[in-house]
């Protein structure tokens, strides 16, 4: 009786779920994947630069008549380009162009002795000192937040400096390196501050003989503290 009475059951609910639809298939249930945003590619940046130039020179002339050593300073506000392609997340591939303007503060100052007299010089002013520089970077970079990432840039480049007195004070090619930081305002717009090292040179002059001649010594340096703006197309 019991055999009979389950057998009806089993009749009945399999007759419930043809009428209700026929043939019951398994729920197929895929992982959501989220979309993962890209942010490699081209991109072009804008910046204000205030930079300062350094030589210090030393040296003797007329065969010692003369020991000196002075200071020479120029400050300038340049306009930098910037232009780059972003590999991933860690590194890039950027080249940077500078162009001073407007009037630059400079200053002078030297001390020595002259036939064993001590002296002392100096001066400052303002003229149409002019610099450009330009070079070609490794970029590499570590996020620190989905926004915040630190960089360095490492490089080869030119600077040129001359002054309306004494016509080129540097042209000179070698290693540039920088550090940085950059924040990311949306997806496309980022800001970035960072400072750069574009010359550090030493060089020396020797003229004439031992007596009535020169030796002059010459270390020139260069860095900029640059603030702008950076679009990723």
């Amino acid at each position: 009786m019991k055999k009979c009475i389950v057998s009806a059951a089993a009749v009945t609910a399999m007759s419930a779920f043809a009428v209700a639809g026929g043939d019951i298939a398994p729920v197929s249930m895929e992982p959501v994947v989220p979309a993962v945003e890209n942010d490699n590619g081209f991109y072009l940046g804008l910046a204000y630069g205030a930079g300062r130039a350094k030589e210090d020179v030393s040296g003797d002339l007329d065969g010692g008549y003369v020991v000196f050593g002075g200071t020479e300073e120029i400050d300038y506000d340049t306009i930098m380009l910037q232009a780059g392609y972003k590999f991933n997340d860690y590194l890039a591939l950027e080249g940077r162009y500078w162009r001073s303007f407007g009037d630059n503060g400079w200053s002078y100052s030297e001390s020595g002795y002259e036939a064993s007299v001590p002296y002392t010089f100096s001066e400052t002013g303002k003229n149409g000192d002019n610099l450009k520089a330009y070079g070609i970077y490794l970029k590499p970079m570590y996020p620190l937040t989905e926004e915040l990432d630190i960089y360095a840039l490492l490089g080869y480049g030119n600077v040129t400096l001359n002054d309306d007195e004494h016509g080129d004070w540097a042209d000179e090619n070698g290693f540039q390196y920088g550090v940085g930081v950059s924040y990311a305002l949306t997806n496309n717009l980022s800001i970035f501050v960072d400072y750069m090292r574009l010359l550090d040179d030493d060089s020396s002059v020797h003229t004439g003989a031992q007596i009535g001649g020169s030796n002059i010594y010459f270390d020139h340096r260069l860095y900029i503290v640059n603030a702008g703006l950076s679009y990723r197309f």
